[in-house]
């Protein structure tokens, strides 16, 4: 018996400690399996309606600031924000008197830290309009003539140029959202500049050449990534056979204002160099991305370019024409620093167009 008894003390003892293992084997596995990774925050959609009238003011309010350390020193994205932050976005509710309190405000001495504290959005709108018009202003040096020699000069001031040279004519409307049919039935997520053939395409902002060649919505087009690599500026159906400034390639860096292409009316086709878009036309458009998923994704921003439009029309890069290969370029020269850091694009895989 006393054999029996050692026997089922020991049983219960083993029994005893199995269950307290096979208790703690659940919590100890929960807490040394690898936690998933956070999900990234990012900005998933920008609704850009900001008046050029008012952009072109606070443009000459922060380069009058630039020159003038005694001028209410105004950065203009910033200030832009925090106008949006006040009206919610919706510019139709945006009074002059709110930009008046700012100026005071800052004469006042008054950090925009101070000024924003209370305005929850301000955030928000900052980093979505710096992303939509970050480059435009800025430092650059441009080639002008005096006294009949060329010379450089450093500026400070608007960056950006339009998307069609000087002494072109062009129509357009406010035509982003518009129905498209073509392949599928869709919003059209740009801007049309109707415009004879073979009228230059300009860089509008300095960047480096993501995309180059056929898309059958789109037809021979470029597509030039900022140097952040938060604007993926869409140039399309550009001319049938000679579509490109010569030798322009992918990886290529152009600076604002620099000739890449030429107006035509390529698109909407399958097939290569196809001239399937009924009326001659630069489809321009910008793309926002705040995370790689977004280039191609689902979740892509447009904005809308109808107010940039407005703003940069008079900002045109004049250009010349090589009589020889019929080539155009611009006429004068441009420079401004490009970072180290800048967007490289990825590499091509096999098969991509």
């Amino acid at each position: 018996m006393r054999f029996f008894d050692k026997y089922r003390r020991g049983l219960s003892l083993v029994l005893a400690v199995m269950l307290f293992i096979s208790l703690l084997t659940p919590a100890y596995a929960e807490t040394s399996r690898a936690s998933p990774a956070p999900e990234r925050k990012y900005i998933k959609w920008v609704e850009f309606n900001a008046p050029a009238s008012l952009m072109k003011n606070l443009i000459d309010l922060d380069v009058a600031a630039h020159g003038d350390p005694s001028a209410p020193q105004i950065r203009w994205i910033e200030a832009l924000a925090y106008l949006a932050a006040r009206c919610g976005g919706d510019f139709s509710k945006h009074k002059a008197a709110a930009l008046n309190k700012l100026l005071d405000a800052r004469k006042e001495g008054k950090t925009m830290a101070e000024l924003t504290t209370d305005l929850k959005d301000y955030p928000y709108y900052l980093e979505a309009y710096t992303a939509v018009l970050g480059a435009l202003v800025g430092e650059y040096e441009a080639e002008t003539e005096l006294a009949g020699r060329r010379i450089w000069e450093k500026k400070y001031g608007l960056r950006a140029y339009f998307p069609l040279a000087k002494g072109f004519d062009f129509s357009d409307y406010d035509d982003f959202g518009a129905g498209r049919s073509y392949g599928y039935r869709r919003k059209h997520l740009g801007h049309d500049l109707m415009a004879l053939t073979g009228t230059p395409v300009i860089a509008c902002e300095s960047g480096v050449v993501e995309e180059l060649g056929w898309n059958q919505y789109g037809g021979w087009r470029v597509g030039i990534r900022s140097f952040d690599g938060l604007r993926y500026w869409y140039y399309a159906h550009l001319r049938q056979n000679r579509p490109y400034a010569e030798g322009l390639e992918r990886g290529d860096i152009v600076m604002a204002g620099d000739v890449i292409g030429y107006v035509g009316h390529t698109g909407y086709s399958a097939k290569e160099n196809v001239n399937g878009v009924k009326e001659s036309h630069l489809h321009w458009g910008l793309q926002l991305i705040f995370d790689p998923s977004q280039k191609d994704g689902e979740n892509q921003i447009w904005i809308d370019l109808y107010a940039l439009t407005r703003l940069l029309e008079n900002r045109r890069s004049e250009t010349i024409r090589d009589p020889e290969t019929k080539e155009r370029s611009r006429a004068f020269g441009y420079r401004e620093e490009v970072p180290q850091n800048r967007f490289i694009p990825a590499p091509k895989e096999a098969g991509e167009a």
